[in-house]
């Protein structure tokens, strides 16, 4: 066994809600260091364009690349990327792009309208987006599932060009990545990461084309940038931090639930996995596991720095209880894994996805179960949703009145706005107003 401190916390604690307030703090954008350092980096982006695009990329990523033409990954690559991975490979990433497509189709919003009884019509118009950025991590790990999740809904929302920046370290990159490019449709991809990629898209450059939005996760310059550019285009979230809480009643196989927990701690030192049980020999049994099964995991010093840090095994008094506190967390990924998980649906409120029932294991929704793994984390499911076809379709009200309907509300919009004091718009509105005989 691995040596191992696990954070144990009992609901009955006198202090267990500032200990849990705690445990759940993190600040999701930077201090004033990186927050100028994103500032000068989107500054030069915005002046230099793609000069500061080969500085900035050679510097930080170590790329040998000696011009601004070699920022971008031509199409015959990511075919080429395509036809060398595995025929097991391939088939995974086509699968997972085929349940991913058919969830999203059946999110996607259709324009409608009314007519009112003197001939008004009101409705609303659906349109997509012209230009979506998609930023791919390239740093500790890659991610070609965050290319099909990102993808795959604005290619189904019917955006006309996805442009898609991911880094290379050293030059390298996960030939997936490129391959999962090339089976979502991708129009274009710019080996460019950081707060640099984030400017590009956002203002544009000679090569890089502005875009209406920028989603997919990041790093704190990332996130920090996302957040600067917030208003020039629109982004999905400020995204921190894996998370993971798991309810369970007690009965689920102890390495089963230690395993979803490492799960997402190996994503990132500040990740957080969090267990639930009203059963204390049970969590006994989770930390043994996690003890036993740690040695084994080729990322485990990334678990054991996201366990300790910010991981914790609670005791509360009933499932209802657990319920509460879900509620409170408000989780990125939520594990529901009791006997009767349709029971307990009813009451949560607040989480990002809900895994039903033992054998729903949270990596299957992170690659390949349909909905989005994009969700909203640090308690922001409180007010916020998975990423979705939604988020690439923006929508339009539809207003053309009747002479007769411009005439009957003229007269109460005049009166209103006569109201307001704002006597343009009362005289506007009362020159539809038919002549009364």
């Amino acid at each position: 066994m691995q040596w191992l401190n696990v954070n144990r916390l009992d609901t009955q604690q006198v202090n267990f809600s500032a200990k849990l307030s705690q445990l759940l703090a993190w600040e999701s954008v930077s201090d004033q260091r990186v927050q100028k350092t994103v500032a000068d980096i989107i500054e030069r982006v915005k002046a230099q364009g793609d000069t500061a695009l080969l500085q900035f990329t050679n510097q930080l990523d170590r790329t040998p690349f000696k011009t601004t033409a070699e920022l971008e990954i031509p199409q015959h690559k990511l075919d080429q990327a395509l036809a060398a991975i595995s025929d097991e490979e391939r088939q995974a990433l086509e699968r997972a792009t085929q349940r991913i497509r058919v969830y999203h189709e059946h999110q996607k919003q259709e324009s409608w309208r009314y007519v009112e009884a003197d001939g008004t019509l009101l409705g609303q118009q659906v349109t997509a987006m012209d230009r979506v950025g998609i930023y791919v991590p390239g740093g500790k790990a890659s991610y070609p599932s965050s290319v099909l999740m990102n993808a795959i809904p604005a290619k189904v929302a019917g955006v006309k060009e996805i442009i898609m920046t991911v880094p290379l370290p050293n030059g390298h990159v996960n030939p997936l990545v490129l391959a999962a490019a090339a089976i979502a449709g991708v129009d274009r991809v710019f080996a460019i990461g950081g707060a640099q990629a984030i400017a590009a898209l956002a203002h544009g450059t000679q090569m890089v084309p502005k875009v209406d939005k920028i989603v997919g996760p990041g790093n704190v310059y990332v996130a920090t940038a996302k957040r600067a550019v917030f208003g020039t285009c629109g982004i999905d979230m400020i995204a921190g931090p894996s998370e993971i809480l798991v309810i369970c009643d007690g009965q689920t196989d102890p390495d089963w639930v230690a395993m979803d927990l490492f799960s997402q701690a190996e994503h990132d030192e500040q990740a957080q996995s969090i267990l639930l049980c009203p059963d204390k020999a049970y969590l006994d049994q989770v930390e043994a596991s996690f003890k036993a099964l740690l040695p084994t995991m080729e990322r485990s010093s990334i678990i054991k720095t996201s366990i300790e840090q910010r991981g914790a095994l609670i005791h509360v008094k009933d499932m209802q209880e657990a319920i509460d506190l879900a509620n409170r967390i408000a989780p990125e990924h939520l594990e529901l894994s009791v006997e009767d998980p349709e029971a307990m649906l009813p009451h949560i409120r607040h989480a990002g996805a809900i895994f039903m029932g033992r054998h729903t294991a949270e990596a299957l929704g992170d690659y390949c179960a349909g909905p989005n793994h994009v969700l909203p984390t640090s308690g922001t499911a409180r007010f916020s949703s998975p990423l979705g076809v939604y988020d690439f379709q923006k929508r339009s009200s539809l207003i053309m009145f009747s002479p007769e309907g411009a005439s009957e509300m003229g007269k109460v919009a005049s009166v209103l706005a006569r109201g307001e004091s704002l006597t343009a718009h009362a005289r506007s509105a009362e020159y539809r107003i038919l002549d009364q005989d």
